[in-house]
């Protein structure tokens, strides 16, 4: 499997440019700032995958930002009827504060819609959701993100802090893994 994987990696097809992701992360961090004008945002970044793109987002920032990082666990549960139960580690402390959520691709929406009720729940005062890649058809639930910075169609991606399970994360660019599906990535 790995060795399969590995040649696969070395013939990806580029979707997203790495200046296509800079001047996007630099219009998404502007907007960003507009909006949280004069108050401090609690950047919670979901990991793995939105490491980098939490990290050059928030050097773009021009408010004040503490940044916090938590990991999804998503369990599947036996039983006659098929259930999730999602667990979130740490803990992150939110209550009263501004939170932006951080997410390099958002799918079915499920953890992230999950994350925002959680994030609510333990007396945020506001929850928004950016992600670098937005695959709406993958959606499961009515989950819009405030903000966005490409639409991609249903694909397998690695690149730019994206892994397949962790190879590829260190690529500069957004590519699309031959034989795991392939689309084109619709810029905003």
């Amino acid at each position: 499997m790995t060795d399969t994987l590995d040649k696969r990696l070395q013939t990806t097809k580029i979707l997203v440019s790495a200046e296509q992701i800079q001047k996007r992360v630099q219009e998404l961090a502007r907007k960003i700032s507009q909006d949280y004008s004069g108050r401090k945002v609690t950047l919670v970044c979901v990991l793995e995958n939105g490491f980098i793109f939490a990290a050059d987002l928030v050097r773009h920032l021009e408010i004040p930002v503490v940044c916090r990082f938590l990991r999804a666990e998503v369990k599947e549960i036996p039983g006659s009827v098929p259930t999730r139960e999602i667990f979130f580690a740490p803990d992150v402390p939110v209550s009263g504060e501004d939170v932006l959520i951080v997410e390099a691709i958002l799918q079915s929406g499920q953890t992230s819609e999950f994350l925002i009720r959680h994030m609510i729940g333990r007396g945020a005062a506001s929850v928004r959701l950016v992600t670098l890649l937005d695959k709406q058809k993958a959606r499961r639930v009515a989950l819009q993100p405030d903000y966005f910075g490409f639409l991609l169609d249903e694909s397998f991606v690695v690149g730019y802090g994206m892994g397949a399970p962790d190879l590829g994360r260190n690529l500069p660019y957004i590519a699309a893994v031959p034989g795991i599906g392939g689309s084109e990535p619709k810029g905003q």
